[in-house]
């Protein structure tokens, strides 16, 4: 199984992958502002999982650049790094947020649900972006 990561300022999203590796499915949002404590808890949930690689995703701008969001990114991973001696899978997750709000537009998810799901539907999008371009 492989964790998918989309870590934010306020609230991180994770996915999982299936058994086989061929889709991604939505897991949780946990709204914390700690860059420390979200890591901790990263490290905790790939373990309780028993997650064999993290797929983290990396903000872009659009012509590729690593921005401030992205050098933030960075800094997580090593956190995380220190924590698990998971493989961590850097994955370009531009417009996954953009894609993740286009859904819930067209399924009519308003409110406080949206807020809720959007990082964890990122995160499902990131993880699906890397197992579809390992298929065969």
């Amino acid at each position: 199984m492989i964790l998918g990561v989309d870590f934010g300022d306020s609230r991180t999203g994770y996915a999982t992958s299936d058994a086989l590796g061929f889709s991604a499915h939505t897991l949780e949002v946990y709204s914390e502002k700690n860059m420390k404590k979200v890591a901790e808890h990263t490290a905790e949930l790939a373990l309780k999982l028993g997650a064999e690689k993290i797929v983290l995703g990396l903000p872009r701008n659009m012509n590729g650049t690593i921005g401030e969001r992205g050098k933030k990114t960075k800094v997580f991973a090593k956190m995380l790094r220190e924590l698990i001696s998971i493989e961590i899978v850097m994955w370009d997750e531009r417009l996954t947020t953009v894609s993740a709000h286009n859904l819930m537009n067209e399924t009519n998810v308003r409110g406080k649900k949206r807020k809720e799901s959007v990082d964890k539907i990122a995160a499902a999008f990131i993880l699906q972006g890397y197992l579809d371009s390992n298929k065969i």
